[in-house]
């Protein structure tokens, strides 16, 4: 029997009822697998999901560096003959609408959490608000976006790092037969990229990208990357940095649900309820005594891994 525990205490299970249990009130556990231990109602847990930027990546120097080329090539693609408090009001939509502020991305905002498609509507509207008809908005955004989508990704000059801990929390996951997925609104590429780059791919048995359908934030998201990994949604503990990917695995039926805080220079505003994070040595694993007879869930074999898997040819953000 595997547990998780966090900053040393066991975790409960989250759920919904008419008396949900307190964050932080009274012991609980995690179990990989296995009979339950008496007094408590743990959550049978035998896959983590992770989101990627934000949580397994420090992805902020290349979103800042992406949001800020978009607006310099957005202001350039206006007519430079045009009012200057036009220029600055489009400004000042695409700053806000990216999140992009002095203490770096919010967050929170599309620039941190939404798809490539989602902040292409985003700058389209910023277009659109200035005055300019919807065909044009739509075919200036997409003019800027692709030529700006080579500054996202392993090719960027500000390549994502992995979080710190990482790298020792997966060796100790896999060690512990926990299978893993990333569930993330980018796309197949820039995933298979960065679990390649830092040597994460053997740890993976699944993932669920900005390509699959339908994509995060639906909570059916959470039921096709478990279809993928062949265990059901109830044996599944998610982690991730935004409010969206919280929510979305709770209404999914994801028992345990974890919020990342150390992958942004500003902290995300995470629901008060939900366990939270700073560093993933305060994660740890631990394992009851095998004399009680309980078996650990297996290992994902080398050919379950994800790592020969292809790749498609597109970017988040």
């Amino acid at each position: 029997m595997v547990h998780l525990n966090l900053g040393g205490e066991p975790l409960r299970a989250w759920h919904a009822g008419p008396e949900p249990a307190a964050a932080g009130s009274g012991p609980a556990t995690l179990v990989a697998s296995g009979a339950e231990p008496a007094g408590v109602a743990p959550a049978e847990i035998k896959a983590v999901l992770f989101d990627k930027d934000g949580t397994m990546s420090h992805s902020e120097p290349m979103l800042e560096a992406l949001a800020t080329a978009r607006v310099f090539r957005c202001l350039e693609a206006l007519d430079p003959q045009g009012q200057q408090q036009r220029r600055e009001a489009l400004e000042d939509l695409l700053r806000r609408a990216y999140g992009l502020t002095p203490a770096g991305i919010h967050p929170a905002s599309i620039t941190a959490v939404a798809s490539r498609g989602h902040n292409l509507i985003a700058t389209a509207t910023s277009f659109a608000m200035v005055g300019l008809g919807w065909p044009e908005a739509l075919a200036i955004s997409e003019d800027v976006f692709a030529r700006t989508d080579a500054l996202h990704g392993q090719g960027s000059q500000h390549r994502p790092q992995a979080t710190d801990g990482l790298a020792d929390l997966l060796e100790r996951f896999s060690a512990a037969g926990l299978r893993c997925a990333v569930i993330s609104n980018d796309h197949e590429e820039g995933i298979h990229d960065f679990l390649a780059i830092h040597g994460f791919q053997r740890h993976f048995q699944a993932i669920w990208s900005a390509e699959h359908r339908p994509c995060k934030p639906h909570p059916d998201a959470v039921h096709g990357v478990c279809r993928e990994l062949g265990i059901a949604a109830g044996h599944c503990a998610l982690i991730g940095d935004a409010n969206s990917d919280l929510r979305m695995a709770r209404t999914a039926g994801v028992p345990v649900v974890l919020g990342y805080r150390a992958g942004w220079r500003q902290p995300p505003p995470l629901d008060p309820d939900v366990p939270q994070l700073q560093h993933w040595s305060e994660l740890t694993v631990s394992h009851s005594h095998p004399d009680r007879g309980v078996s650990m869930g297996t290992i994902g074999s080398a050919d379950d891994a994800i790592g020969s898997q292809p790749v498609s040819d597109s970017a988040k953000a």
